[in-house]
């Protein structure tokens, strides 16, 4: 790694995208935000869609804004997907995943495949945004869309079509669907089938790190390589997540969704991880993730969105800040309540759940967002114990990567609540693990725990010790007992 060399991160969130550049040389890494843009949703006709050509547009415009590259890799949130025609022709604009058309799709599709089957085959966990359940809401609406579609392509996979010309599903991300077999290593197709789903719309998933060619010319990009990442943001980002070697830790990605889970060899698909609803997603490496989705920052992120549409602005560094000086325990809620997972007034949401458990918790944004903190760190305790449960693991430190990691009241909480130290950072996890895959495909890194070698040469990072936690067990056991 001695020659200096320019890889491209093309990081797309749920909140927003931006393209990162990373030098990597010497074995280092230095990172660079190129340009970020916003990420929103666009409503039609009562249907929430991604305003994916607008958010293609300005890939493109961060792509040109780095400068010559020797690689550039596309990383996206799971679950959502685009369908072509028999033309390579987008079939309309991508549904979001909270929108309301999954509704009643998880017990439909039940009633048709039973869960140990479906779990037996997928090993995912039972949530109403994936994958999944969006295609059977086309199947039972009989859309006219599912009828024409020719090829199914996952978000990265679609933009990496549009970048390259080549259609592929990468394996990190085709796990997220439901739609896919770990284990027998291809799409699920005797379940799919059961469903009505058409098979057809399923091509060829790649492993990470597969070069999926040069850019188009007519795009005019300075890129030499599209090369796919872990695709799934979640998969690059626990690709940087600075793990000592046979450390026995778990991880928690922290940004609009946490990601709660330890890394394995193969999936743990059993009876105890169903009853636990953990899920096991591809990772880099020959890895998989066994994980659990928490619903994460969105709830903070809405609530914000709420209170600017009131006419308050509440910046983050302010609202944490309120957050510290509000009472502790005021309420907990259950931050997984799928009352919570779409668009709306979050604030007054969340004061009804404790309300109805009988909590009294106030209006005032920093009462909120503390009760937000404590209940996403209760819930990351009860996730390790499970995690540890299932896999016979024993979690000696958890490490927090993502924006989340850099959130100081967020990180104490969690080592207090889950009795461990918690090793914050990187924040940028999710890029630096776009670059590093990419860099294992160029020949630059040779395996992934060399790749974490990069990580903690060129990243600083902050251990949280647990204190008060006879306070956290307290409440622990009473959050358990009213989610269980």
């Amino acid at each position: 790694m001695g020659e200096l060399k320019r890889i491209l991160a093309v990081d797309l969130g749920a909140e927003s995208g931006r393209t990162v550049l990373g030098t990597l040389g010497g074995e280092r890494l230095t990172i660079e935000e190129v340009r970020r843009f916003p990420n929103k949703p666009v409503e039609v006709a009562g249907t929430l869609h991604w305003d994916l050509r607008r958010l293609y547009a300005d890939v493109l415009d961060g792509v040109r804004a780095a400068g010559p590259v020797d690689s550039m890799g596309v990383d996206t949130w799971g679950v959502d997907f685009g369908l072509l025609d028999r033309a390579r022709k987008l079939l309309g604009n991508p549904v979001h995943y909270r929108d309301h058309r999954t509704e009643g799709m998880l017990e439909a599709v039940l009633r048709r495949v039973g869960r140990e089957e479906i779990y037996e085959r997928t090993g995912i966990q039972f949530i109403p945004i994936n994958t999944l359940y969006q295609l059977m809401a086309l199947v039972t609406s009989n859309d006219p869309q599912l009828a024409a579609a020719d090829r199914l392509l996952t978000m990265p996979a679609l933009l990496g079509f549009w970048l390259t010309g080549t259609l592929a599903d990468e394996f990190t991300d085709a796990t997220t669907t439901q739609c896919y077999d770990p284990r027998a290593g291809g799409w699920a197709v005797s379940m799919l089938e059961k469903l009505g789903i058409p098979t057809r719309i399923f091509g060829d998933v790649v492993k990470p790190g597969t070069v999926l060619g040069a850019p188009r010319a007519e795009l005019g990009l300075p890129a030499s390589l599209v090369i796919a990442p872990g695709t799934h943001d979640t998969a690059s980002a626990v690709a940087a997540v600075p793990f000592e070697r046979n450390q026995h830790a778990a991880y928690i990605s922290s940004g609009t969704w946490s990601l709660v889970g330890v890394e394995m060899r193969q999936p743990l698909i059993n009876s105890e991880a169903l009853e636990a609803n953990l899920t096991n997603e591809g990772g880099v490496g020959g890895t998989f993730r066994l994980l659990k989705n928490v619903m994460g920052l969105w709830l903070l992120q809405e609530c914000r969105r709420a209170w600017a549409a009131a006419g308050t602005e509440m910046p983050y560094d302010a609202l944490l800040r309120l957050a510290e000086a509000a009472p502790r325990f005021a309420a907990i809620i259950d931050p997984d309540d799928e009352r919570l997972l779409r668009p709306g007034d979050m604030p007054a949401r969340i004061v009804e759940l404790a309300a109805q458990s009988g909590q009294q918790l106030g209006p005032e944004p920093g009462e909120i967002a503390r009760c937000i903190f404590e209940s996403l760190a209760l819930k990351y305790r009860r996730t390790v114990e499970q995690l540890e449960h299932v896999s016979g693991m024993q979690i000696n430190t958890v490490h927090v990567v993502g924006g989340g990691s850099s959130n100081r009241l967020l990180c104490q909480m969690t080592a207090d609540a889950c009795g461990r130290p918690v090793v914050a950072g990187p924040a940028e996890a999710t890029a630096i693990g776009n670059i590093l895959v990419q860099a294992m495909a160029l020949g630059l890194v040779s395996t992934l725990e060399q790749a974490r070698e990069v990580v903690r040469r060129s990243v600083a990072l902050e251990t949280y010790e647990p204190r008060s936690t006879q306070e956290w067990d307290v409440v622990g056991h009473m959050a358990q007992r009213s989610w269980a």
